[in-house]
């Protein structure tokens, strides 16, 4: 089985590269011989065809479809593909104001708002790159639809960057912190691992091993210093330990006090006496006041 995927890889990285050569050349109105466009169309039904199949016994023998697929497919080629279904889902969940993976009990502290206008920003220039190329490329029909679906996905590629930010909030639960930038960030911090919080803007960001900066705006507004290093993995799956973590939060200070209440140690209840008086009532211990009528004030002296 092993050797049946090695050679579908290779064939389907030979295949998708050729596969666009293709769709460049009959766009730019060169003739291909019918014989290579069918065996293109054959070659790409046969690996489909083969995928399935071992795609089918993968499953039987692994018992999830997501592990069979992970052998089947390379895993950047899995992360790639699943972030972007993420940021189209994103666009759904955030017309309806849904939020991914926030239960009743989480403390939920958004982040995204200090981004809001310059996605907004980034979307109104590829709105326009849209109109303006559809009607340069008007006498094109063919280069027109191809750039027309490009642009229209770049739009909403923005778009869904930012509405992944708004539906994925950071989350405070009852043992561990949950930090999410976009659709491609998910670290889980727990608890006994913070060894201190602090408050404070950072706009500058160098790239350090053994630190993940999630900057919103460019800014962080919380650092977090770790007693034991948390996984933070890539974007393509390579681990990533981090010690130090500075998030954003809208509302920074907020979130700052909720970890400073969850990282407090409890107070000792201290052992009740037997032989210790009952408190008395809180209307006992306040004494009664009883209004009492003053002597009116002298008449002023008339100024001399």
């Amino acid at each position: 089985m092993t050797a049946v995927i090695r050679v579908m890889r290779g064939l389907a990285y030979a295949f998708f590269p050729a596969e666009i050569v293709l769709l460049v050349l009959l766009v730019a109105g060169v003739r291909i011989p019918p014989a290579a466009l069918a065996a293109a169309e054959l070659t790409g039904l046969a690996l489909f065809l083969t995928g399935t199949v071992v795609f089918v016994r993968l499953r039987r023998r692994e018992g999830s479809a997501r592990q069979a697929l992970g052998e089947l497919v390379p895993e950047p080629v899995l992360r790639l593909v699943g972030h972007e279904l993420r940021l189209m889902a994103s666009l759904a969940l955030w017309c309806g104001r849904w939020r991914v993976g926030v239960r009743p009990d989480d403390q939920v502290f958004p982040h995204a708002r200090d981004q809001g206008a310059l996605m907004y920003g980034f979307a109104f220039v590829c709105l326009v790159e849209t109109v303006g190329m559809s009607y340069l490329l008007g006498d094109w029909p063919v280069v027109h639809a191809i750039v027309l679906v490009l642009d229209v996905y770049t739009v909403l590629f923005v778009l869904g960057l930012h509405a992944a930010s708004v539906v994925r909030p950071h989350l405070l639960t009852a043992d561990a912190l949950r930090l999410r930038q976009g659709a491609h960030v998910d670290v889980l911090v727990p608890l006994d691992r913070i060894a201190s919080v602090r408050h404070e803007l950072v706009f500058t960001h160098e790239k350090t091993e053994g630190e993940l900066n999630l900057a919103v705006g460019s800014q962080t507004s919380l650092t977090i210093e770790l007693t034991e290093p948390v996984n933070a993995p890539r974007f393509l799956g390579a681990p990533r330990p981090v010690r130090i973590v500075r998030c954003h939060a809208d509302d920074a200070r907020a979130l700052y006090r909720a970890l400073t209440r969850a990282l407090a140690p409890a107070p000792a209840d201290a052992p009740a006496s037997s032989s210790s008086p009952a408190p008395a009532p809180a209307q006992a211990l306040t004494p009664k006041l009883t209004p009492a009528r003053t002597r009116p004030s002298p008449s002023p002296v008339p100024p001399a």
